[in-house]
């Protein structure tokens, strides 16, 4: 699994490939798709989730895949969506292609334009979902639908799986990874919520792109302060209040230890030589000494690269007392974790209890589950290679661990390996997914098409 020499030159000395680009007719379809689900408020609480799932299954229905292959799963008042296109299996397993339709809240007040309501304007797509991540469901969709039309048939089966609410309980790929894993069993899954190209903020020029392989997993836990309580007028030391306060500057003053993996180091290796400053060669040292303490310090300081080095967690919500007259006789503070693959769920509940002490209560919130990085694969590097650099001719290709969760978090864990494999490449400076104006630039999206189309013939096609 380590990332060393032939596997470094298989990624680095792969070599572009000419190939056609999306006919006009797709390129006009996928804007069909886009526009239509973008149309769709389905954000939580507004039972939309299964609008997109229905319409989606019909534009599969007219496009002559079979009624048996294609499955609407209810799931309270969200859905999912599973699409089977059947190949000849001479391949293999199946490989899974994983997005969800579901959208982060947006407030039409807030905005500058209407969320729901694509929007092309000065080069971009404008919307809620159009980033997180209805563009990669458009992008699939019309893939599934030229490769059908084109009459190809894969060598192994591929599977949609559009879950419905991983920006909120993740339960809908929960089942998918269970309860219908049936319908879902794959040797490994394809994540359009996952990796990308970037592309540098003043020039535009494309710096790298990351596959993504690993990715921390997401627990909270209530700490707890509990006291007989007692009247106001008659204060005492013994305070559930002041008693949560002491523990919560404890776990704020903790540092998990630090960690790696060979999507780490893969990352911080190829990264580092892009990074100005410290930063840049805080990577670069931590890459050639995992470990090495000064360089974890200088990661540790930047919010966006702590999380790649050691679990981190944080305290995000605070109650406490009864009433304004009176000692409180509890008070609890949620505490949210994102867990570095191979530490447990039960590990990092340990290590909270040793730091605040036994006095304080902790507790596991929810199911949350472990997620284990994803070997490192020839094939699926070749093939993402393959098709990033048929638009993006020589740019590195990275290795990556992201330091949230995806859905691809639970199919790790439920034994899918799962790799980030977005295929769009923006500049940072214009990430606005779950806030204001999300934004979609209009080139990158119809390069999608070319990237999906690549991937697919590749890993599925004829050898």
């Amino acid at each position: 699994m380590r990332l060393m020499g032939s596997m470094v030159a298989l990624v680095c000395g792969l070599a572009s490939t000419a190939h056609a680009a999306a006919p006009d007719n797709v390129r006009a379809d996928a804007r069909v798709i886009l526009d239509k689900i973008i149309s769709m408020p389905s954000s939580a609480g507004l039972g939309q989730v299964p609008a997109v799932a229905m319409y989606l299954a019909d534009r599969f229905r007219a496009a002559g895949f079979p009624e048996d292959d294609i499955h609407i799963l209810p799931s309270g008042d969200t859905a999912s969506l599973v699409v089977r296109y059947r190949g000849s299996g001479t391949g293999g397993k199946p490989i899974l292609l994983l997005a969800h339709m579901d959208v982060v809240t947006a407030k039409p007040e807030d905005w500058e334009r209407d969320p729901f309501k694509l929007v092309e304007e000065n080069g971009y797509f404008f919307g809620r979902g159009t980033m997180d991540v209805k563009g990669e469901i458009a992008l699939i969709s019309a893939t599934f639908l030229r490769l059908k039309a084109e009459q190809f048939v894969p060598t192994r089966d591929l599977i949609i799986a559009f879950s419905g609410d991983e920006e909120t309980q993740m339960a809908t790929a929960r089942e998918l990874a269970t309860k219908y894993r049936a319908l879902t069993d794959a040797e490994f899954a394809l994540n359009g919520d996952g990796g990308g190209g970037t592309l540098d903020d003043e020039t535009g020029k494309p710096l790298f792109y990351a596959v993504q392989g690993a990715e921390k997993s997401y627990a909270s836990f209530a700490l707890t302060a509990r006291n007989p309580g007692g009247h106001s007028s008659q204060p005492r030391p013994d305070n559930a209040i002041y008693e949560l306060a002491d523990a919560l500057k404890s776990v704020q003053g903790y540092s998990f230890p630090v960690m790696w993996n060979e999507w780490t180091i893969g990352s911080f290796k190829a990264t580092a030589p892009v990074t100005p400053g410290e930063l840049g060669q805080a990577m670069a040292k931590f890459a050639a000494h995992p470990g090495d303490a000064e360089a974890a310090a200088v990661l540790a300081k930047n919010p966006a690269m702590i999380g790649r080095t050691r679990t981190t967690c944080v305290a995000t919500l605070l109650s406490g007392g009864h009433a304004d007259n009176a000692l409180p006789q509890s008070a609890t503070a949620t505490v949210n974790c994102r867990i570095f693959p191979g530490t447990t769920v039960a590990e990092v509940r340990d290590s909270l209890q040793r730091v605040v002490g036994e006095t304080i209560e902790v507790k596991v919130l929810g199911e949350p589950h472990a997620s284990p990085p994803s070997p490192l694969r020839s094939d699926v590097l070749a093939a993402v290679t393959k098709a990033v650099r048929a638009g993006h001719p020589g740019v590195p290709i990275v290795p990556d661990m992201a330091p949230y969760a995806t859905d691809g978090s639970i199919f790790r864990g439920a034994g899918i390996p799962t790799y980030g494999v977005s295929s769009i490449f923006m500049q940072e400076k214009d990430e606005f997914a779950h806030g204001l104006n999300e934004r979609l630039p209009v080139a990158a999206f119809y390069a999608g098409l070319d990237h999906w189309y690549v991937l697919l013939t590749t890993l599925a096609g004829t050898k």
